[in-house]
């Protein structure tokens, strides 16, 4: 990579929110720059290794590497704490939204914990219904199984839907509980590896792909919850 030419260069992957909250920060500045996106994974692994960083995105002006998203806003002085809460507050939007839902539908119905997870479930797995093309794209950048077999990503949401009516019908909970606990791990482990060990800056495919979650707690407890629940079934806690 030639960064010797004095321009603003930005590195990073189509689907990242802080890839676009970076470019979004450089336009909102009026600072001209060039956009790279990586085709591939493979391509996004060079860049690292050559340039001996962990994540992406990655900001170069004038020639020196200024990092990610927190330090490009740093250097430009630009980035104050009402417009993170507010940038934050927008990104949970819709997880915010399920999980109220939820709670209410469950107090409504007066099915207790398992009406609150059943709902929450059914819920997500709507949201991803909605556009499942785009809930596989994104659920593939990060799920451990889905790349090795994709008939598991375009079957996840039905998986979670089938779980969550089966809680809220207190049907055939037996075998429920097992499929919650496979997917609830696997998903588990799939984000503490990608976020975690990895460092990489996904969106969250929880709430189906048309938002702009960041992949991280609430993924991670999407899955633990289901795991949890599946566990709970097994030993009695109905």
């Amino acid at each position: 990579m030639d960064t010797a030419v004095k321009q603003t260069h930005i590195y990073r992957k189509a689907t990242c929110p802080w890839g676009k909250k970076a470019v979004d920060l450089l336009e909102q500045e009026k600072i001209a720059y060039t956009d790279h996106t990586f085709d591939s994974r493979n391509q996004e692994a060079r860049f690292k290794e050559e340039e001996g960083v962990e994540t992406t995105p990655q900001v170069y002006m004038h020639g020196r590497r200024i990092g990610g998203y927190d330090e490009l806003a740093a250097h430009l002085n630009s980035h104050s704490t009402e417009e993170e809460h507010e940038s934050t507050l927008k990104a949970y939007a819709p997880v915010i939204a399920v999980f109220s839902t939820a709670l209410l539908m469950s107090l409504a119905s007066a099915l207790g914990v398992m009406g609150f997870m059943g709902f929450s479930l059914c819920l997500l797995a709507c949201l991803k219904l909605m556009d499942l093309p785009s809930f596989v794209e994104g659920f593939m950048q990060y799920d451990l199984l889905a790349p090795r077999l994709p008939a598991y990503a375009w079957a996840y949401p039905f998986l979670e839907l089938g779980v969550g009516l089966a809680l809220l019908g207190s049907l055939v909970l037996t075998p429920v509980a097992f499929v919650a606990i496979a997917v609830g791990l696997t998903g588990g482990v799939s984000i503490i590896k990608a976020v975690y060990i990895d460092r990489q800056d996904l969106d969250c495919a929880c709430v189906g792909g048309n938002y702009d979650v960041p992949l991280g707690f609430v993924s991670f407890s999407e899955n633990a919850v289901m795991a949890g629940m599946g566990l709970a079934i097994l030993l009695g806690f109905r």
